[in-house]
């Protein structure tokens, strides 16, 4: 996994909200909770994808070669021999 760009990319849309989520002048009553929810929403993506995204690829995409592997296997073999191409799926 890339781990320098997906935190540069977290990090730096995180401290672009920073001044709003410290304002205290105009409008901060809009601003301030706005910033807030935009931050934690970056965090939180952030750490699903690094920590919850690779655990469920180790869960579930060992399988998916398997799969794949077999498919392609089949559809090689229908192609080159028609008479399996006729048969249905046993």
């Amino acid at each position: 996994m890339r781990l320098r760009p997906v935190l540069m990319t977290a990090l730096v849309a995180a401290f672009g909200f920073m001044p709003m989520a410290f304002n205290t002048g105009v409008g901060a009553e809009v601003q301030r909770p706005l910033a807030t929810v935009v931050v934690g929403g970056v965090i939180t993506s952030t750490l699903a994808t690094l920590l919850v995204l690779p655990v469920l690829y180790a869960a579930f995409g060992a399988r998916l070669p398997e799969r794949v592997g077999r498919s392609a296997t089949a559809v090689g073999a229908a192609q080159a021999d028609p008479t399996m191409a006729r048969e249905g799926p046993s």
